[in-house]
């Protein structure tokens, strides 16, 4: 089945965020998943236990552990989201060794999109091992609508040669920010922004299956 490794060596890109909400997302179509949390805060899987969803989590670290557990995995869940350490670690490399997608968040600013750039670099790698996997997928996250910045970073992004630069962009929002001290998602909290900002992420996502699905 489908694994989605959400990876980036900056921290602060919003990986952690983007993997609660995709999994939280998948989970609410039904579908039988699993987040795996490689980071060494566990800032994903601490936020998904408050959840109270029932939503699966392993806390896997270790690079020869993760390598060990995903075949098995993959076979017993739908879909897998991998919450990669905020590096480019062994760990990192064991995650896009059995991702079908590597999900690369990036704030658009000139340290976020170099550091995109590295970890594109290792994706390109295992491509290379793998025939073409995983797919890279990039997109822009916590950007502030109506700067300049944002459309120069979509333009870099978007000239990474052998990747997908996302269309959707998750806009900095403070209800995206206190998502993790309420022990929520946007699809779970109430009002106007967290509205906006849940279709933001659910038009991401679906994005993400449509590549998959062409793949």
């Amino acid at each position: 089945m489908p694994v989605i490794a959400v990876i980036n060596q900056k921290g602060g890109s919003s990986k952690s965020t983007t993997a609660v909400h995709l999994i939280a997302w998948l989970h609410r179509q039904g579908a039988q998943c699993l987040l795996i949390d490689a980071d060494g805060q566990r800032t994903s899987s601490i936020w998904l236990e408050s959840l109270g969803q029932n939503i699966e989590s392993k806390v896997i670290q270790d690079p020869d552990a993760l390598l060990d557990a995903l075949p098995k995995l993959a076979d017993e869940y739908q879909w897998i989201v991998i919450d990669g350490p905020a590096n480019l670690s062994e760990a990192t490399r064991a995650a896009i060794l059995w991702a079908d997608l590597a999900a690369v968040p990036c704030q658009p600013t000139g340290v976020d999109l170099a550091s995109a750039g590295d970890t594109v670099r290792l994706i390109k790698q295992a491509q290379k091992i793998r025939g073409g996997l995983p797919q890279a997928a990039l997109f822009l996250a916590r950007a502030v609508k109506g700067t300049r910045l944002k459309g120069e970073a979509s333009e870099v992004l978007g000239a990474i040669p052998e990747t997908r630069l996302l269309s959707t962009i998750i806009h900095q929002r403070q209800i995206v920010a206190d998502a993790f001290g309420q022990g929520a998602t946007v699809f779970s909290m109430t009002g106007s922004p967290a509205g906006i900002a849940a279709r933001e992420y659910a038009e991401l996502f679906k994005e993400m299956m449509e590549l998959l699905k062409d793949a």
